[in-house]
């Protein structure tokens, strides 16, 4: 082990800081998307055990969209702090740019700590031969702890053990390749039997060999025997003909290599088009493939047969390039890329060696020395340079597909995901531009389509997004017999069935021609979560309620941990009439996420039209808790009022409907209920400012015009100006039986009888049924009957009656109690209002990742809104015991109009 100084380990820090500190200004992009933002696995509140049972992107490892790609203690690093390992890892090799992917993005740091195990391993190993070329033990089971620890971050993580052995047997003990076969030929002659030193070497390496045969069924194990899904777009020579196939992933080694040579041209993303397929043995591409081997070759050829330090150097520089890049060569199985500059972070070690060894040997060469140290001093200053640079394309989406663009433009994928920045931003015509330069550069890219699709729909263009989801459909392998559809495209491929039946059912004309979309997507993919739950929402809007019930009970046999989902069903319930299971459902969703703002809510809010006291506590903390995650929401302050009066606590009820109104001006229900509860606690003066403001905003508000007519007529005794709110009432709604009557009330307290008597014939065509219309109208008939009996006028100047000596307030007093009793005794015209459009329940649908959905790299879900706000219990008793009482002063009223 060399030994290194504390200058040169500053040095080194500082030049790694240089190299990498605008990296902390970089955001998440690209997979880090999707492996962080989008992870499930990350979030706090998931049990650590999840990361053992989940794939690296947060998909159960049962599920056939799952990557298969087995890296929990990578995830767990991430969740602890997904800075810690950069620093570490950038001091192995600090300014070559091809670490710019395994640094910057967040994602490639799985190559980083699984490199760091990797080292840490063979460091390990090295210390398992004693002073007595002895085996020590304790060296080798640290090692095959480290492999395993390597693995669980990185699959090529397990590499390291063919290092250790190459190590063991050609550094360690110093054995060459003509040497091995020599012993060997001896053995089998039998004229000797392995020498002492060959024994102790091989019980090593089947230690660590059994050790990694282990590793790797309880590998396959994890992916239950089966590899993850690609398609020709992943990696277009894995489906590739013979000879096709085996031309082209030999060529991708000569171009892994000339990255490592000359990083001047990355890209975050090589795959579909960017490398065409070698399709010929004369492809002039096949002659790098041949120099490559030949120079392989000969440094094989060399460090195989001598026994000096410069052997031993280059054939561990080879073991660190070679073996952990065969995870990512295709030569065991097809990988999901075509190349992958992160998968280079380790083979680059070897490579830094080899370039390292090579400086060495020329810088003692006289007439060289100078020219070899300016060599190696420009190639570190334009790598770290280069790195520097490479940094700030790994800024943003937009920044990072941008560059790989200028690298290639033959890439469907990079048009896309710059199309999808842009989207991002809301620059929906520009990312449109992108997206048809994907189906140009790819006619048959499925998600391209798609995702043209989404954008003109995203344009109000329906006509152009339908046309393009019809494309992407076409472009969908047909079903075959006996044939798993799942094998044979992408999961997210089917997301264009759910968007083509999410933008068609927008016309109710076409909502079964939606579910039979959906039902194709089911009957592809039965456990096609998403389908299930489109389906429900679509059912649920043509009121098959059975039917979407299933629909979603279907969904939670597939993932019932989702929140949404629960929820969604819960909506369901309460259009079946069924609140407790409603209620039952919304507490599944809370219990798995206790800040679903949607849960939180609308179980408040069925809480609260139960009626029943006992639940206004909890509905209570749920609103508080709502409003907590939504500050900015008035709604939830609105409710937090209501509840307030339904406990008849009058001073907090104000402050709420006021918390309400002050970020929502003109919030309706706030100011008619605030207003309303200035009326029932005797504060007329102080409701009708409130009243004001509310017809201010919504001149047409009924109830607001009945209510402020009914205090200017019986406490302002303005009935000017409670004449003016019925008449306007009647000027919008001619047949509104409330105003009209109390219309009539009004003409009966300016004492013009005849017009009163008119008004209420009126009122009662309007209102054949009502009782109390007709015995108003006969106690004014009476009044009239008899004050012309009496001679006295019954119009105009009012004139005192013998009422009136008896009782001086009498009349007036009675007016007031009519208009009164009409206010109460209506029920349903003068009472607590609901929310309306904003006070509703809505179905949320789940927003998966994944490409081509309606929201970028999503599946889009439309909200079913249901308007199920009602009266509580109590609140209809307090109008029946108003009822009552006003039909006992009725009764007083008739007897002092009759004269009793």
């Amino acid at each position: 082990m060399a030994v290194v100084s504390w200058k040169e380990i500053l040095f080194l820090t500082g030049l790694v800081v240089g190299c990498y500190w605008n990296s902390l200004s970089c955001g998440f992009v690209f997979d880090d998307v999707s492996a962080i933002l989008d992870n499930k696995d990350l979030r706090p509140t998931t049990p650590i055990r999840n990361l053992f049972l989940n794939d690296f992107w947060g998909t159960p490892m049962a599920e056939e969209r799952s990557h298969k790609s087995y890296r929990p203690l990578t995830v767990l690093t991430f969740r602890l702090n997904y800075l810690t390992s950069s620093l570490v890892a950038a001091l192995l090799f600090a300014v070559h740019p091809i670490h710019t992917e395994a640094v910057t993005g967040v994602v490639g740091r799985a190559e980083l700590l699984s490199s760091i195990f990797l080292l840490a391993a063979f460091l390990a190993y090295t210390k398992s031969t004693g002073t007595d070329h002895s085996i020590v033990w304790a060296p080798i089971a640290l090692t095959v702890v480290l492999v395993a620890a390597a693995t669980l971050c990185k699959e090529q993580g397990i590499t390291v053990v063919g290092i250790c052995c190459v190590h063991e047997v050609f550094v360690a003990q110093g054995f060459t390749l003509p040497m091995l076969l020599d012993t060997l030929r001896q053995v089998l002659q039998g004229k000797d039997g392995f020498p002492y030193a060959v024994l102790q070497t091989l019980l090593k390496l089947i230690v660590l060999v059994i050790s990694t045969l282990l590793l790797v069924i309880i590998r396959v194990q994890v992916i239950q025997s089966q590899l993850p899904v690609f398609t020709r777009f992943d990696n277009p020579a894995a489906v590739s003909p013979t000879p096709s196939r085996q031309l082209t992933f030999n060529f991708l080694l000569p171009v892994n290599a000339w990255l490592l040579l000359n990083p001047s041209e990355l890209c975050c993303d090589w795959t579909m088009g960017t490398i065409p397929l070698v399709e010929s043995l004369l492809d002039f591409r096949n002659l790098a493939t041949l120099m490559l081997y030949t120079f392989l070759g000969l440094l094989a050829h060399h460090s195989l047969r001598y026994r000096h330090t410069s052997a031993k150097t280059v054939i561990m520089a080879l073991s660190l390039i070679v073996l952990p890049f065969v995870p990512a060569s295709n030569l065991f199985f097809p990988v999901g890329f075509v190349v992958a500059e992160r998968v280079l972070y380790v083979p680059s070690m070897g490579f830094c060696v080899l370039i390292a060894h090579g400086f060495k040997i020329v810088s003692h060469t006289g007439p060289l020395k100078k020219i070899s140290w300016l060599m190696i001093g420009v190639l570190l200053t334009t790598h770290a340079v280069k790195t520097f640079n490479r940094n700030w394309d790994w800024e943003s989406e937009y920044t990072l597909f941008t560059s790989a663009l200028k690298v290639n433009k033959n890439n469907a994928k990079l048009w896309n995901n710059v199309g999808h920045a842009l989207e991002n931003q809301n620059n929906y015509a520009m990312a449109l531009r992108y997206f048809l330069q994907a189906t140009h550069v790819q006619p048959d890219d499925i998600g391209a389509h798609m995702n043209v699709g989404r954008t003109y729909k995203n344009l109000n263009r329906s006509k152009e997004a339908e046309e393009a989801y019809l494309v992407a459909k076409s472009l969908m392998p047909q079903v075959i017999p006996g044939k798993k559809y799942a094998t044979r495209v992408a999961p997210n491929h089917l997301n264009v069935y759910i968007n083509l039946a999410n933008l068609i059912r927008a016309n109710n004309s076409r909502l079964e021609e939606a579910d039979q979309l959906y039902r194709q997507a089911i009957s592809m993919r039965p456990d096609f979560k998403q389908a299930y739950i489109s389906r429900g929402e679509l059912l649920l809007k043509m009121n098959k309620l059975s039917e979407a019930r299933d629909a979603y009970l279907r969904a939670l046999e597939l993932d019932g941990t989702n929140a949404d989902l629960w929820y969604n069903l819960a909506i369901v319930n309460i259009e079946m009439k069924d609140p407790s299971e409603a209620l039952k459902n919304f507490n599944h969703a809370l219990e798995l996420n206790p800040r679903h703002k949607l849960a939180l809510f609308n179980s408040a809010l069925l809480m609260q039209e139960l009626g029943e006291p006992k639940f206004w506590p909890e509905a209570n903390r749920r609103f508080l808790t709502y409003v907590e995650e939504e500050p900015d929401d008035a709604n939830g302050y609105f409710n937090l009022g209501m509840l307030a009066m339904d406990a008849a606590e009058n001073a907090a009820a104000e402050h709420w409907m006021r918390k309400a109104i002050g970020l929502q001006a003109g919030f309706r229900s706030a100011l008619f209920n605030l207003a309303l509860l200035y009326s029932q606690s005797k504060r007329e003066v102080d409701a009708l400012p409130v009243l004001d403001e509310l017809l201010h905003h919504h001149p047409e508000h009924i109830k607001g015009l009945i209510l402020k007519g009914d205090i200017l007529m019986n406490h302002k005794k303005d009935t000017k100006g409670a004449k003016v709110c019925f008449e306007r009432i009647l000027r919008m709604d001619p047949t509104n039986v409330q105003g009209k009557h109390n219309l009539c009330v009004v003409y009966f307290e300016e004492r013009d009888l005849p017009r009163a008597e008119r008004c209420l014939e009126e009122t009662l065509a309007l209102a054949p049924n009502e009782e109390y219309v007709r015995r108003h109208l006969s106690i004014v008939r009476s009044k009239m009957a008899a004050m012309s009996a009496a001679g006295q006028p019954i119009s105009g100047e009012r004139v005192r009656t013998s009422d009136e000596e008896v009782k001086p307030q009498g009349v007036n007093e009675g007016a007031e109690e009519v208009a009164e009793s009409e206010k109460e005794g209506r029920g349903a015209d003068v009472g607590k209002e609901a929310v309306g459009e904003k006070n509703e329940r809505k179905s949320l649908a789940e927003s998966l990742g994944g490409g081509g959905a309606e929201q970028p790299k999503s599946v889009d879900s439309r909200q079913t809104e249901q308007q199920t706000r009602g009266k509580s219990t109590k609140e209809i008793k307090d109008i029946e015991e108003k009822r009552a009482a006003a039909l006992k002063r009725l009764e007083e009223i008739e007897r002092i109009l009759s004269g009793d």
